[in-house]
């Protein structure tokens, strides 16, 4: 079995965690191989008792035959590593080394059973939809998808931004807000959940448009298929406006125009046996939990 650790930041309180992991895969008899601007932040700290491999790129998983990505970081990691897998297919597995992890779902304390079950193929596959962005100027080169969101925000001014909104070429609304926010299901508990957005079933088919901050209060987030359009033109009193996929941004004006659809191709996300949908939510939130107590 050939695995792929991806990770962007090293941190010394982390390195227990990591070496164990590391430890635990080579003992396993896994072959592993290690993003190659990570392998350099852990030379010197980690102790490899086998060598590992490198790689550098998306064009690595075209030419090697690698069975999963193992993401090494919080959730911010494993929205990067998409950029790297892109229409692969190759499942990645998160480990949480962060904070909350609503996707690495792995939580650090587990890596040997973690490892164990994967290697014995105790492991189910989640796909998750993706939003592609289609723009009339180039942006975000051979990366126009998002795992989470896509947003459209200002940028240079504290004033409010207009944006028109249409779906399949039908007038929605013309958002008066500091921005919008349209989510994927796995994107529904991040920015948009903090909006005021639902929460919504990774398997559910949908999107979400949820406004930042708008200025008509009676404006709320809306769901609608994931199947549909959503087309924007966008106007204020500054020339700069800022639109982001998951973690990326890049720069517009009123003279882009933009539309969001559902991508050609999924991610997908091993869940471990013991790991469901319902329980993160509810241990991630702390739902049913009395702090009284």
């Amino acid at each position: 079995m050939q695995i792929v650790v991806y990770g962007k930041i090293f941190k010394e309180k982390d390195l227990p965690f990591i070496q164990d992991f590391f430890d635990v895969a080579l003992e396993e008899g896994l072959a592993v191989f290690v993003y190659t601007p990570y392998l350099k932040k852990l030379q010197g700290h980690v102790k490899f008792k086998k060598d590992v491999g490198s790689f550098e790129s998306y064009l690595d998983f075209k030419t090697r035959k690698i069975d999963f990505l193992v993401s090494l970081g919080g959730d911010g990691t494993i929205l990067s590593a998409t950029t790297l897998v892109r229409d692969t297919l190759v499942p990645i597995m998160g480990v949480n080394l962060g904070r909350l992890g609503f996707l690495a779902s792995v939580e650090k304390r587990k890596l040997r059973e973690a490892i164990a079950l994967l290697k014995r193929g105790m492991y189910s596959i989640e796909e998750r939809i993706l939003i592609h962005l289609e723009s009339n100027f180039p942006l975000f080169g051979e990366t126009k998808f998002a795992l989470n969101d896509f947003t459209l925000l200002k940028r240079d001014t504290s004033s409010m931004i207009t944006i028109h909104t249409f779906i399949n070429g039908a007038y929605l609304n013309s958002y008066w807000a500091d921005g919008i926010i349209v989510a994927t299901p796995t994107g529904s508990t991040g920015y948009s959940l903090s909006c005021g957005g639902p929460i919504i079933f990774p398997s559910s088919g949908n999107f979400v448009i949820t406004p930042v901050a708008p200025h008509n209060l009676n404006v709320r987030p809306i769901v609608l298929p994931d199947n549909a359009v959503i087309s924007f033109e966008i106007e204020g009193r500054a020339e700069n406006f800022l639109c982001t996929l998951d973690s990326r941004f890049e720069t517009i004006t009123k003279k882009h125009q933009l539309a969001v659809r559902k991508e050609d191709f999924p991610i997908r996300l091993i869940q471990l046996h013991n790991a469901t949908f319902l329980n993160t939510i509810r241990e991630k939130l702390a739902w049913g939990t009395d702090s009284r107590n």
